[in-house]
C-alpha cells in the first residue's frame, strides 16, 4: 500500500462483508473499538500456530521467536509515537484504564503528598478520574478540574491558577464525546513551567492523527490498542525513561523480579517490573501489524481524511435536520476528530441507536464513560458516530437516512 484509499483499507477489514438485518454493515463506533484489518488477525494467527510460547523464560526456538515477536512490539510501538528510548519507556498493560491506574498507583502514589494537586479536565474519560479519586482518598491530595466553555473547548482562563502547585497535568489529547482536540503541546509547555509532569490520554488520538511524544514534550502517554486497528486486551504506557525507572512495581508475581527470598524481593529494572505475569504476546503480535498498517496508510493521510468526513457530515446533518438534531462538539474540523456526538430533539439515544441498527448502522448510546462533561451540558447520554480510516461517504449517506427514520418514528 503507497497511498491512501479508504476502499482499500474497506478491503482489508473482514467484518465489513457482513450484512446487518438484510443490510451492508455500516461501522461507525471506531471510537470505541475500530475494526481490525486482515494482517492484524493473520499476525496473531502466525503466532499461535508458529511460536506459540512464553517469553523471556524458555532457550528454544519458539520461545526465543515469541520473545522477539513481543520485544518487536514494543520497538513499533516506541517508533510509532517517536519515543527516544522504547526498551526502557514502553510498558505493555491491558488498556488506557490500567496504564492510568499503573500511573496513579505507581508513581502517583510515591510522588503525591496531601499538600500537592493534580489538574484534570471535566471532559475526561472515567480512566483519567477514577483513579485519581482513589488515589486522593487515601493520600489526601486536591484534584482540581479545568472547565469546558459552552463551545466545546477546554476553559483556559484559570490554567496559571490551576496549575500552582500542581505536580501533574492529566488530559485527553481528544475528548471521546466532543471530538475536541486539545492544544497538548502548548498545555505541556506551561505545565513544565509551573514543576508539573504531563500524562495524556491518547486513546482517541492516537489512531486518527499523528503522535509524537517528543514534539509534544510530554511525560506520559496512554493508549490502547483496540482503538487503533489492533486487538483488544493491550494497551501502552509510554513514560520517559528517567520517570520510570524510578517508578515501584505495580504488580506483582512472575517475571517482574531480579530476585526473590523468604525476606523480601527485588524487582527488576526497566520495563520488566511492570510487566508481571504472561503477558499478551499474541496481542503485542496483532499490535504491530496494526502499527505497521496505520504505518502504511500514513497518520497525516488518515487525519486528511477523517477530517474531510467529519466536514462533510456536520455540514449535511445541520442542513438536513436543523434544529431536530443537535451536535454536541465543535463544528470547525480543524479543531476536532470525527467524533460526533448527537442529541435527537424528544429521542433517548439508546431508542436512536436501536432505530439505526435496523439499518445496519453501528453508533454507541450513553455518556461514554464521561459522566462530568455529561452532566456539564445537562445531558443523560448521546448517540456517537465516529469515523475510521475505513469510513467513506457511503456510511454517512446510511447514517442520515437512518436518523430520519428515528426522527419520523419518534417524532
Amino acid at each position: 500500500m503507497t497511498s491512501f484509499d479508504a476502499r482499500r483499507v474497506r478491503a482489508d477489514v473482514p467484518l465489513l462483508r457482513r450484512k446487518i438485518n438484510g443490510r451492508p454493515i455500516t461501522y461507525l463506533d471506531s471510537g470505541s473499538s475500530a475494526l481490525t484489518p486482515r494482517s492484524v488477525i493473520e499476525a496473531m494467527s502466525r503466532y499461535y500456530e508458529l511460536r506459540h510460547a512464553n517469553v523471556h523464560r524458555g532457550v528454544y526456538v519458539t520461545a526465543e521467536e515469541a520473545t522477539a515477536t513481543y520485544e518487536g512490539a514494543r520497538e513499533a510501538v516506541g517508533r510509532f509515537i517517536n519515543a527516544p528510548h522504547p526498551n526502557d519507556e514502553i510498558v505493555f498493560t491491558k488498556n488506557t484504564t490500567e496504564a492510568f491506574n499503573l500511573l496513579a498507583r505507581s508513581w502517583g502514589a510515591k510522588n503525591l503528598t496531601k499538600s500537592d494537586a493534580v489538574v484534570l479536565s471535566v471532559m475526561e474519560h472515567h480512566a483519567n478520574i477514577v483513579p485519581w479519586f482513589q488515589l486522593r482518598d487515601e493520600i489526601g491530595f486536591e484534584i482540581r478540574f479545568l472547565d469546558v466553555t459552552d463551545d466545546f473547548r477546554l476553559d483556559l482562563s484559570n490554567i496559571d491558577e490551576a496549575l500552582r502547585g500542581a505536580k501533574l497535568l492529566s488530559l485527553s489529547s481528544m475528548s471521546n464525546v466532543l471530538g475536541t482536540i486539545n492544544p497538548i503541546k502548548e498545555l505541556a509547555a506551561k505545565a513544565h513551567q509551573a514543576g508539573a509532569l504531563v500524562a495524556v490520554d491518547a486513546a482517541q488520538s492516537v489512531a486518527h492523527t499523528p503522535s509524537d511524544v517528543t514534539d509534544l514534550d510530554v511525560d506520559f502517554f496512554c493508549f490502547s490498542a483496540h482503538k487503533m486497528l489492533g486487538p483488544t486486551g493491550i494497551g501502552v504506557l509510554y513514560a520517559r525513561r528517567e520517570l520510570l525507572a524510578d517508578m515501584p512495581p505495580f504488580l506483582g508475581g512472575g517475571g517482574m523480579i531480579a530476585d526473590v527470598s523468604t525476606r523480601g524481593f527485588t524487582p527488576a529494572k526497566g520495563v520488566a517490573r511492570f510487566e508481571a505475569g504472561t503477558p499478551p504476546i499474541a496481542e503485542a503480535a496483532g499490535l504491530t501489524a496494526a502499527v505497521r498498517y496505520l504505518e502504511q496508510l500514513g497518520m497525516a493521510n488518515v487525519e486528511n481524511h477523517e477530517r474531510e468526513l467529519t466536514a462533510d457530515a456536520l455540514q449535511r446533518i445541520e442542513s438536513h435536520f436543523g434544529d431536530q438534531i443537535r451536535v454536541i462538539g465543535p463544528h470547525n474540523v480543524d479543531r476536532r476528530g470525527g467524533v460526533i456526538s448527537l442529541d435527537v430533539e424528544g429521542v433517548h439515544p439508546h431508542d436512536v441507536a436501536q432505530v439505526l441498527d435496523q439499518f445496519g448502522v453501528c453508533v454507541r448510546p450513553g455518556h461514554h464513560c464521561a459522566k462530568p462533561l455529561m452532566k456539564r451540558f445537562n445531558l443523560a447520554a448521546t448517540a456517537r458516530a465516529s469515523f475510521g480510516p475505513y469510513s467513506m461517504t457511503q456510511d454517512t449517506d446510511t447514517l442520515l437516512e437512518a436518523l430520519q427514520r428515528a426522527v419520523e418514528l419518534f417524532g
